[in-house]
């Protein structure tokens, strides 16, 4: 049938097998208890209450043999079948032979036979049986003069022969299956096991979510792209729950919708997420701890969603490639940054100089002017002149950005040179800003670079305040790994919608601004690796109220201790 080997379906097939001796060594016994026939002899009735007893004995020591020892497999078979086909054997020659209806009972050993034995040994026993059968009815007919049939016990000889052969075919045909199974099983063992390298190792990053948007599972570079840690086994969270998630989420239910052919079509999503920024505003309770919410600057994500088939809708799952373009957008802006810097010398000849003379030009003629509307005229040149003209600087201001300087650079002398400045020249009334202690905090920041990003906070804060004492604060924020600059006024806060576009050059909500000093704010934070946001945060109000206020928050790269 089969070499056998020491697989644990064989060592279960064969305690199967003594479990099953045991349980009709007792069914023999009761069958002796409740049908004593009148008749036979007390000695008769004795010996076969000695071969069930001792059949039973013998039953239950293989078992527990079976249990503990785990060796010689053929021989531990050969040797019970043997004991099955005596005590059978006995039983069946007390009874009075083929009259007697015990011969089924041999069905039993050699089925086990065909199971656990090699075809040779299967039918060896199917053979032994038969003869035995059939000399057991010679002896009885010629010797003993008594009832027997050759015809019965050829017939039982050729049934055991046909279940014996039958059952081997069926077990060698589960054996080799279950060969398959396992050749297959360890091929696909190690291809998960290839594919868990490969996915680890990929510097895209990789989600695999159901049709509700429960994320299952996610690789290393998808858990440092979004500053949390993904449990593999579980509990699964939907993105839509989780704050930080909510974009892809967005991203990924409007591809949904999609129908197959337009997904085929479907151009790669981009979308920017704060990586722990909303961890205090509505994360799940414990989020902080399951999913290890850290404080990084903005991430810049291109998706791409591959649907993977399944036999139904409910087993139907989403891969998400994450790839972080963050980096080819800062080698992008390096780009457009030379080019503005080439463009800016040009700027500084063929534009400053002209509107010098038209501002020079429209002051000599209002001193000529005594009428109001051409006064009023002059007016609207020279204050347009004046934005154009700042418009210019903002723009000249981003060429400083090669000319970084990140020496360590101590808060607190800074803020208060600062301060003084902003009280001499009156931009600041006194008592307006309100500047936390510094604590001896430095950080690696250009001096004139920090100053230009701060005036331009500052005066933005001056405009939307209300003026009253503290209603400007500058306070910093250090999470253990990161210092943080706030800067936050008491004006109305700014709208979703504003904040979406608050940091594009040339966007402004201002009829006097240029819409770029914000963009010229974050561009000189990131040539000294810094992020500049507008992000909202828990705040405890007078009345004891946690409220979300906007706030400027600029994240240095590194803090360090002044010594």
């Amino acid at each position: 049938m089969h070499k056998p080997n020491l697989r644990e379906s064989f060592w279960r097939s064969l305690l199967t097998f003594d479990i099953t001796r045991v349980l009709i060594a007792v069914v023999l016994l009761v069958y002796l208890i409740a049908n004593k026939k009148s008749g036979v002899s007390d000695a008769e009735q004795w010996v076969n209450w000695q071969i069930c007893v001792v059949y039973l004995a013998l039953a239950m020591l293989f078992a527990v043999f079976a249990v503990y020892y785990r060796g010689r497999f053929v021989l531990q078979s050969l040797l019970q079948i043997t004991v099955d086909v005596l005590a059978i054997s006995l039983l069946y020659v007390a009874a009075g032979g083929t009259r007697s209806g015990l011969a089924i009972l041999y069905l039993f050993p050699l089925a086990g036979g065909a199971v656990l034995l090699p075809e040779v040994w299967a039918l060896f026993f199917a053979a032994a049986v038969t003869l035995f059968l059939l000399g057991e009815s010679g002896y009885r007919i010629f010797v003993l003069l008594a009832d027997g049939s050759f015809s019965q016990a050829g017939l039982y000889g050729a049934a055991f022969f046909s279940s014996v052969f039958l059952v081997n075919r069926l077990a060698a045909r589960l054996i080799n299956q279950e060969d398959l199974a396992l050749e297959r099983g360890k091929a696909l063992q190690m291809q998960e096991s290839i594919n868990r390298m490969v996915i680890a190792d990929m510097g895209d990053g990789i989600l695999v979510v159901g049709r509700d948007g429960t994320v299952q599972i996610g690789n290393p570079a998808a858990e440092r792209m979004l500053g949390m840690t993904i449990p593999a086994a579980g509990p699964h969270f939907r993105l839509a729950d989780v704050p930080v998630l909510v974009p892809i989420a967005d991203a990924f239910f409007e591809w949904m919708s999609k129908t197959a052919e337009q997904r085929l079509t479907e151009a790669a999503a981009f979308i920017v997420i704060r990586p722990g920024e909303d961890a205090s505003l509505g994360a799940p309770s414990g989020a902080g701890v399951l999913w290890g919410w850290r404080r990084e600057p903005s991430v810049h994500l291109k998706l791409r969603f591959a649907a993977v088939p399944a036999m139904d809708m409910e087993g139907e799952r989403t891969v998400i490639f994450l790839q972080d373009v963050t980096e080819i957008e800062n080698r992008a802006q390096q780009l457009k940054l030379a080019s503005m810097g080439r463009l800016t010398a040009s700027i500084a000849h063929e534009v400053r100089n002209p509107l010098s003379a038209i501002s020079y030009a429209a002051s000599l003629l209002s001193e000529d002017m005594a009428d109001a509307t051409p006064r009023r005229l002059l007016n609207i040149i020279g204050d347009n002149v004046t934005r154009l003209n700042r418009m210019i600087e903002d723009i000249l201001k981003l060429s400083r950005r090669a000319q970084s300087h990140n020496e360590p650079l101590a808060l607190t002398s800074f803020f208060q040179d600062i301060q003084a400045e902003l009280q001499e020249t009156r931009v600041l009334p006194d008592s307006v800003l309100r500047l936390s202690e510094m604590d001896g905090q430095c950080v690696r920041f250009d001096p004139l670079h920090l100053r230009e990003v701060m005036m331009n906070l500052l005066t933005n804060a001056v405009r939307y305040a209300s003026g009253r004492p503290g209603s400007i604060r500058v306070h910093p924020v250090f999470d253990g790994t990161r210092l943080e600059l706030h800067v936050q006024d008491d004006g109305p806060a700014i709208s979703p919608e504003v904040r979406a576009h608050l940091f594009e050059p040339f966007y402004t909500t201002s009829s006097k601004g240029t819409g770029l000093g914000l963009y010229v704010a974050r561009e000189l934070c990131l040539n000294n690796g810094a992020m500049l946001d507008y992000e909202y945060r828990l705040e405890r109000s007078e009345e004891g109220v946690d409220e979300a206020r906007g706030r400027f928050v600029i994240t240095f790269a590194a803090a360090e201790q002044s010594t």
